[in-house]
């Protein structure tokens, strides 16, 4: 979980997390954002201030302005993504998966409440109607206010916002999808999104509601070289038992401390495709 400490100062009870930490008009002259990646190691930055603080129903939320990576958006202690480096990760969930598909028109993404993969796939042209289905809209409506980069793509008329569960969603709808994409937190066992990586959901929700031709891709979390163990591999082998064709790559993020995954899946792909994937790279 993350943490705010100040070497300086007292508490004021404004805390991330459940943890208190000390400012000045948002900013102390030795704050630190600290979060433990695994046992025995931990990733911190320092900070220049604590721009805003939130909570939800689900989550506790945070915008911080980081010396090394900007703006950081912090979920229940987590980055989830950073001013200086998220376009790392945003482009590289997006854009293989459109650019592979021959006319991507409806895209749905599960998860993605900043706004920021919604901002990507509304770059392409083709895209005629993007859904974008978070189950938090707290977290929604505070990444509208605050992340002013995505401020266009939230006001873009292709695209739909739904609150809800994005598997229910997907089960109640009607419509199929050329690409669906999934922007959710890591498959921790017992966690909100754990049951959104699973065969079942692959097989029975995901599947149907691709068009053919249709390209599914996710998040899959760490993908180092010691870290990989820990739900990309997982999430690799699972959709490999519901799909034919599937593509995992990876990238390094800077402010992740690690190299990040991601799996494409095509659905009902054509022979041309395949040699093209065949040369796909892994950065």
């Amino acid at each position: 979980m993350g943490e705010i400490s100040c070497s300086n100062g007292i508490g004021n009870g404004n805390g991330v997390n459940g943890k208190t930490h000390s400012s000045l008009n948002g900013y102390r002259k030795s704050c630190w954002y600290e979060e433990e990646i695994e046992e025995n190691l931990r990733w911190c930055f320092a900070l220049n201030s604590i721009l805003h603080t939130g909570a939800s129903r689900y989550q506790d939320i945070a915008l911080l302005d980081t010396k090394p990576f900007g703006k950081a958006l912090i979920i229940d202690g987590k980055l989830q993504s950073a001013e200086v480096d998220e376009f790392i990760y945003h482009e590289s969930l997006v854009h293989p998966a459109l650019l592979h598909h021959s006319s991507p028109k409806t895209v749905f993404i599960m998860g993605g409440g900043e706004g920021s993969t919604a901002r990507e796939i509304l770059r392409h042209k083709t895209a005629v109607k993007v859904v974008m289905c978070d189950i938090d809209e707290e977290v929604v409506d505070f990444c509208k206010a605050y992340l002013a980069v995505n401020r266009e793509a939230f006001c873009d008329p292709r695209l739909e916002v739904i609150i809800n569960d994005a598997r229910a969603e997907l089960e109640i709808g009607k419509e199929c999808y050329d690409v669906i994409i999934g922007d959710l937190a890591d498959p921790i066992e017992g966690g909100p999104c754990y049951k959104l990586y699973t065969k079942s959901f692959y097989e029975h929700t995901v599947k149907p509601k691709l068009n053919r031709g249709g390209i599914f891709v996710t998040q899959a979390g760490p993908a180092g070289i010691f870290s990989h163990t820990e739900v990309f591999s997982c999430i690799c082998n699972t959709l490999k038992q519901v799909f034919k064709y599937v593509v995992p790559y990876s990238a390094h993020i800077p402010s992740f401390a690690d190299t990040w995954g991601w799996v494409m899946v095509l659905y009902q792909t054509q022979f041309l495709l395949l040699k093209q994937i065949h040369h796909f790279p892994v950065f």
